[in-house]
């Protein structure tokens, strides 16, 4: 399955390709504001006797029993780039399909707008995601005591999710990790959203680029909903690059045969992260 690290890194390195590759009315850009959702519950004292080095532990040993489980599923993909006023210059819609272990196809149904922006950002998106299924890309940025710290927040209502919320600091200025907050599941360790940016610059042409990925729960699989990049481009003001996800199909196997598997994931994982 692809791993958490590798979709971010994938619609990131298309943010920057975004930039480049388009070049609308800047002016009528510059006064607009971002449409990032927002988080709107208010934020509540962390229980007792959470620590960092627990998140990470279950967070890692979970990621591990689900994509164990995972054998299959399919969705709807639309792949947007648009301004800040909704005008939309590229759009390509299709199923995403995976099969465990390690295999993607995208299967195109429709397009439209710039061939250019489809050609140099929207594709090599998709062909990016494909490639880091089957293990053809590899970046370490997983959210791991080697690639982070976690200074955690508290608790917060994010919709059904009660999550805990922990600031991610990168421990290495590197373009494949993030600086922002993390959402966690507090009953599954399930990251549910990602606010933030990558830490290094992606270019010279782009100024910043910041991000929100938000999770959904399907059965016992948490998968992605949604997916926003607000770039803002030197001289072009911001644009959007969005992935959404829908109607999905999902496949896998019963979690009841995994929970020795879980326990020594679990095991593993702790002692690492002390």
């Amino acid at each position: 399955m692809t791993t958490l690290s590798s979709k971010i890194n994938s619609f990131l390195v298309a943010a920057m390709l975004v930039g480049l590759t388009l070049g609308v009315d800047a002016q009528a850009q510059l006064h607009q504001q971002g449409s990032e959702p927002e988080v709107t519950a208010a934020l509540e004292p962390l229980r007792p006797g959470v620590a960092e080095s627990q998140i990470f532990a279950e967070l890692a040993a979970h990621n591990e029993q689900r994509s164990v489980a995972l054998l299959e599923y399919t969705a709807l993909r639309t792949y947007q780039v648009s301004d800040l006023k909704g005008k939309v210059h590229a759009e390509e819609i299709g199923r995403m399909e995976y099969r465990a272990p390690d295999q993607k196809t995208f299967v195109l149904t429709s397009e439209k707008g710039s061939a250019m922006v489809r050609h140099l950002a929207l594709n090599p998106l998709i062909g990016s995601e494909v490639h880091a299924a089957a293990g053809k890309e590899h970046h370490d940025s997983s959210i791991t005591p080697a690639n982070y710290t976690l200074h955690l927040l508290g608790e917060q209502q994010l919709g059904p999710y009660r999550c805990f919320v922990a600031q991610a600091i990168p421990k290495r200025r590197d373009k494949y990790l993030f600086e922002g907050k993390v959402w966690i599941d507090t009953e599954d360790y399930a990251v549910v959203r990602i606010e933030g940016h990558p830490t290094k610059k992606l270019s010279f042409w782009i100024e910043r680029a910041d991000f929100v990925r938000q999770y959904q729960k399907l059965d016992e699989f948490w998968l992605p909903q949604r997916d926003e990049t607000f770039v803002s481009v030197r001289l072009y003001g911001k644009k959007v690059l969005t992935i959404d996800h829908q109607d999905y199909t999902v496949n896998g196997a019963k979690y009841g045969g995994e929970a020795a598997r879980a326990q020594q994931a679990l095991a593993r994982y702790g002692s690492v992260a002390k």
